[in-house]
């Protein structure tokens, strides 16, 4: 399975692609919103794990951006303590779950096993 990891800072995207490589996920990155709806198209992920705050284009914009693109993408946002409104906002347009950073890595991946088995059944 595909996971695009779309985070601005890069050290976010390297422990985040180092843990899910060790959970045997392939992992694309994207640096910015923009950048997401363009590996989305290219690469049709199984799920996005995207940072809510980024400059060029905001998660909530490339989630919404990727869900007009295709209504079944599986997104989880992940954002900073103190961002619930946000966090609320990008429910409302069709992430699946959220994370809070700084994350525990058991929180990303039962997010994603949780956000993967849906697409299963």
């Amino acid at each position: 399975m595909t996971i695009l990891v779309v985070d601005d800072a890069a050290f976010m995207r390297m422990r985040l692609k180092k843990l899910l490589a060790e959970q045997g996920f392939a992992v694309e990155e994207a640096s910015d919103g923009k950048e997401a709806v363009a590996q989305y198209q290219a690469l049709k992920p199984d799920c996005v794990l995207m940072d809510i705050t980024m400059p060029e284009m905001s998660g909530i914009d490339a989630l919404q951006e990727i869900r007009r693109l295709d209504p079944d993408a599986r997104v989880i946002m992940v954002s900073a303590l103190g961002q619930q409104a946000m966090v609320i906002q990008a429910i409302q347009h069709g992430a699946k779950d959220f994370i809070v950073k700084p994350y525990e890595p058991d929180r990303v991946l039962s997010a994603l096993n949780k956000v993967l088995s849906i697409q299963k059944s």
